[in-house]
């Protein structure tokens, strides 16, 4: 489980599910000790509604 706080800045904490024998699943990488991309995208069906991409430790919204 990764857990971290929404990047649109409403607080809620988003965690995703990193086990791959459950759906859903994120699969993510870490380059130099501290990037970390996730994929796929992350889309908040509930309060906010966000929908973006981490890759590389940027923030690209959807």
């Amino acid at each position: 489980m990764l857990g971290f706080k929404c990047p649109c800045g409403c607080q809620s904490i988003i965690n995703l599910n990193l086990l791959k024998e459950t759906f859903p699943c994120w699969d993510f990488h870490i380059r130099n000790n501290s990037l970390i991309t996730l994929s796929p995208s992350i889309r908040r069906l509930i309060g906010c509604q966000s929908h973006f991409f981490l890759k590389n430790g940027n923030v690209i919204w959807d």
